[in-house]
């Protein structure tokens, strides 16, 4: 039995103990060959062994070793078809780990989908305006890049609470104001880009979040921020630096924004299962991710 079978099976055994059951579940049409749990489970496998192409995935398994495999392009449709129970799953997860979490840091990532020179000639993910991609500006790498942005809130531990995917062009402030559907009574640390007076008031009056950023040097209220501030702001940066390297969230081979989105959030939804694995059944530090499963 090759590793990626063992890996599918233990990482399937962990998504069956959570008792998760899809609400958009369909009961028109016949009984699939595989369950949308086991589905999801492949996909995350995949992830965890950074294999992109499902190509050579599919080239890496045997009906022999999983009796009820599907064919790739069924396995293709169902995990897009999937992307709401993935996210439920991502969710289920990492409520193991927050709930009595109070500080939380906010930041984003750009996810390039090709170089800023191609952004004119290209058709990915241009099929609807609403999710085409865009242009825009990464102040820590002084650069402009095509493609999207990846907002995430996650916790001083490195789970991500949640998560969105924007075009390029709309700035880190805007995600903010999505934050009050899904937190409340925590403090909130950003950086310089979500400095804004106005966001801050509503979000202290309306969810009780308070937003904790630095100020700028030419600020009459200037003071450094507190060193246990400025710490604790890296470890989202980490948390993005574990998804770029060992989850190659940054290399997507998907042709349109709905396979796009799966995959990011596929990675995403590897990433929060290795640290539940690594706390509830390993009992090892929950970003030691380059641990196997089995």
């Amino acid at each position: 039995m090759t590793n990626i079978v063992k890996n599918y099976f233990r990482v399937l055994e962990v998504l069956s103990s959570l008792n998760i059951e899809f609400e958009f579940k369909s009961v028109i049409g016949r009984k699939p060959k595989m369950t949308d749990l086991e589905v999801v489970a492949l996909s995350l496998t995949a992830e965890f062994m950074l294999i992109d192409s499902e190509n050579s995935l599919f080239k890496q398994l045997s009906p022999c070793e999983i009796p009820n495999l599907i064919e790739r392009s069924q396995f293709n449709k169902r995990r897009k078809k999937l992307f709401l129970f993935s996210e439920q799953i991502r969710t289920k997860l990492a409520a193991q780990f927050l709930c009595f979490e109070d500080y939380f840091i906010v930041d984003s990532m750009p996810l390039e989908i090709c170089k800023f020179s191609r952004h004119n000639r290209i058709k990915i993910c241009k099929d609807d305006f609403e999710t085409a991609p865009s242009k825009g500006f990464c102040a820590s790498q002084n650069s402009w890049f095509y493609g999207y942005k990846l907002h995430g809130v996650c916790s001083v531990t490195g789970v991500l609470h949640s998560l969105d995917i924007t075009k390029a062009e709309v700035h880190d402030i805007h995600f903010l104001k999505n934050i009050k559907q899904q937190m409340s009574d925590c403090v909130l640390l950003g950086d310089i880009g979500y400095l804004s007076e106005s966001i801050q008031l509503d979000l202290f009056q309306s969810v009780n979040i308070k937003l904790e950023t630095p100020k700028r040097m030419n600020q009459a209220s200037y003071k450094p921020q507190p060193y246990i501030f400025r710490k604790s702001r890296k470890r989202i940066e980490t948390l993005f630096s574990q998804l770029c390297d060992q989850f190659l969230i940054r290399r997507n081979y998907a042709k349109s924004f709905e396979g796009f989105k799966t995959r990011i959030s596929a990675k995403i939804t590897a990433l929060t299962l290795v640290q539940y694995i690594n706390k509830f059944i390993f009992d090892r530090p929950i970003n030691n991710i380059k641990n196997q499963l089995i």
